[in-house]
């Protein structure tokens, strides 16, 4: 049994209150606020509670309000907008203390054949060709700052494999992209919902951080005060969230304290299966 992978699923499995309410809860883990991705994929959840199981998500668009509360439960409500021929569109806000904290569109369709292009996947070495996630731990760990240390020991339902390590363990300016394998650490249901709302939880990690390559610097930079601002997510293809996906991100811009960040997903045989945008705050703490 993978005990995080099993609480993801338990955190993703919400509450029903009410017709159009449910809570979710967090995990107890001493985050100071909620994980952007988690409200991204418990809010999902909500959304897909309320449609019907032939339409599937598209697309979602979702702006941070107010940092998350990890102590206490996040009622989500949904609007049920429009049930279209073809297209079901729900809006769902998250709300903590009386207050909102997240607002979210998510756009579902019934299932069409139609054209298809796509665009290629970047040249990298496959997952099997990295090394795993405790590899990297014997390897460099002893090496990393702390907080970058305490970051990777801790449990977590998602592994990643970083193409390239650079960016954990010096301060050069780098290019603004990054590559890394994604999957769940462990089975998960046939439901591809489930899927969905997996992805849409990992799919916060690594993308602001792209944003600050060019300035050889990380969100680990106690002079960095990071958050994501809005985040966007397109799904194109099904897949398995449980099986390694690369996920591709560039930034196209950084200013104003903010960064702007693209991200792709692709599985091992190269098929786009997912895309997404987000900005972010990447603002310079004020000395004292």
């Amino acid at each position: 049994m993978n005990t995080a992978i099993d609480n993801l699923l338990g955190i993703l499995d919400l509450e029903p209150l009410e017709r159009n309410l449910f809570r979710g809860r967090s995990p107890q883990v001493g985050w100071q606020r909620v994980f952007g991705g988690q409200v991204i994929g418990q809010a999902l959840v909500a959304a897909s509670r309320t449609v019907v199981e032939d339409r599937h998500v598209h697309s979602l668009h979702g702006y941070f309000l107010r940092p998350g509360d990890p102590e206490v439960p996040i009622i989500y409500e949904v609007d049920r907008i429009r049930d279209g021929g073809s297209f079901t569109t729900r809006r769902v806000v998250a709300i903590q203390h009386g207050e909102a904290i997240f607002s979210m569109s998510a756009s579902f369709q019934l299932r069409e054949d139609g054209l298809e292009h796509q665009s290629a996947m970047p040249d990298v070495p496959s997952p099997d060709d990295l090394p795993s996630e405790q590899e990297l731990k014997d390897r460099f760990l002893s090496m990393a700052p702390e907080n970058i240390r305490k970051y990777w020991e801790r449990e977590r339902p998602i592994e990643m494999r970083p193409v390239d390590m650079t960016h954990y363990f010096s301060n050069k300016p780098l290019p603004p992209q990054q590559y890394v394998w994604v999957r769940a650490t462990g089975p998960l249901p046939d439901d591809e919902r489930i899927h969905h709302c997996v992805l849409a939880y990992a799919s916060d990690m690594t993308l602001l951080d792209t944003s600050l390559f060019p300035h050889g610097t990380s969100v680990f930079n106690p002079k960095i005060q990071a958050a994501s601002l809005d985040h966007a997510m397109w799904f194109h293809r099904p897949f398995r969230a449980d099986d390694w996906l690369l996920y591709a991100t560039d930034s196209t811009s950084s200013s104003g304290s903010r960064g702007m960040n693209r991200g792709s997903l692709f599985t091992r045989e190269g098929v786009l299966i997912a895309s997404t945008a987000q900005e972010g705050l990447i603002r310079l703490r004020k000395e004292g």
